[in-house]
Order: structure tokens, then sequence, then C-alpha cells
């Protein structure tokens, strides 16, 4: 936006879409999907249940498979349409968008920024900003999973890995994809902990953590 400041007299237009698509990807990203999966599947109020999380992981713990999988999908869309909404009409703001969108599921301002921890989010900006490095961090989510059944460790695992993936897929810049894992890592620190002191919970399980 810096020539806009140098160039004052310039057409406006690409800042009113960018402006646009921003506050859009914020209003997507942070619809509470999980919050109306469970009333419809009469699950109560996810906020007061199992670890508090409105994520697919408390759903699967809370409410069962079936709306977990909803849960999932819904999540990720909102991390991928903002991303192809911006492809489509701005792509050099797609991952800034992708960020943005991500993070509004991980601090929603209709629940007091008190939202989810953006891992499904976070796997559909990846979808949508290159399959191949969706595909390859979504394999790779998968693989920790089976391999230790921890939801966590296997999030941190993979957007750790995630913004190097990009890369080498991409040759483009992977900033926003690496502070995109720094939040994800962040809204993970009780997991960390629990993960060292070796009481988290597994995958399946019905513990309150």
């Amino acid at each position: 936006m810096s020539e806009f400041f140098l160039n004052p007299f310039m057409p406006q237009e690409p800042y009113i879409i960018w402006i646009f698509l921003v506050a859009a990807a914020y209003l997507i990203g942070s619809i509470p999907f999980g919050i109306f999966v469970a009333k419809a599947f009469k699950g109560g109020d996810l906020r007061t249940q199992g670890s508090g999380n409105i994520g697919a992981t408390n759903m699967l713990r809370v409410v069962g498979k079936k709306a977990a999988f909803i849960t999932l999908i819904l999540d990720g869309l909102k991390g991928a349409v903002p991303v192809l909404m911006a492809q489509a009409m701005m792509p050099e703001s797609a991952a800034f968008c992708g960020l943005i969108a991500a993070c509004a599921h991980m601090f929603p301002v209709w629940l007091g920024f008190k939202g989810g921890k953006g891992v499904a989010s976070f796997l559909g900006v990846m979808l949508a900003l290159s399959p191949v490095a969706g595909i390859i961090t979504a394999l790779a989510w998968l693989v920790f999973a089976f391999a230790f059944r921890y939801s966590s460790l296997s999030a941190l695992a993979a957007t750790a890995i995630a913004p190097f993936i990009y890369y080498f897929v991409t040759g483009l810049n992977f900033v926003p994809v690496l502070v995109l894992t720094a939040f994800v890592w962040w809204r993970h620190r009780a997991n960390i902990r629990r993960l060292i002191d070796r009481t988290e919970p597994k995958i399946g399980d019905k513990s309150k953590k």
C-alpha cells in the first residue's frame, strides 16, 4: 500500500478490493460452525464440554464421528474459501487472506475471541494455496495420528513442516504460512504442556482435557 501514499492519485479500486477480501476472510473464518453442528446433533454447547474447544477433535470426543467430520469439512472451508476468493480477485493477497481466515477461526469476535485451534482451517488454507502442499501436509497429520494417536501432536508436527513444504512445492513466500503455524502452536500451548506431562488424551478418548 506504500505505492498509494507515494502516488495518492492512482486508481484506488485495488485497495478497496483488498479491504473487502480481508474483511470477508475474517467474517468467513469467524463463523463458529462447531457450535451450530453440535446443537444440530443435540450435543449441547461444546464450550462447556470436553476440552471446551469448538473444533473437530472435541466434537469427536463429545458428539461423535459424523458431527466431527462435518465440522472438519466446514472449518476447512473457512480457510479455503477466502483464499479462493482472493485468487480470483487479487491473487497476491491470497496467502494473507488465508492467514486472516484461519486466525479468525482461532479468535472469532462473536465468541469473545475464544475459538478453535485452527488445524482444519490451516489445512483448508494450504489446500487452496497449493493442493500438492496441502495434501502432503494432510498426509503428515494422518501419519502422526495413526502412529501416535495424539491429535495435538499430529497438528503440531504437520503445521511445523507445512511452511517448508509450501516453499519447496511452490517456491513462493512462505512467511504467511510460518506466521499461521506460530498461531496454531500458540493455541496448542496447553496441549504441549500435557504432552510433556504425558497427560494428553489420545484420539477417541473421552477425557475432558
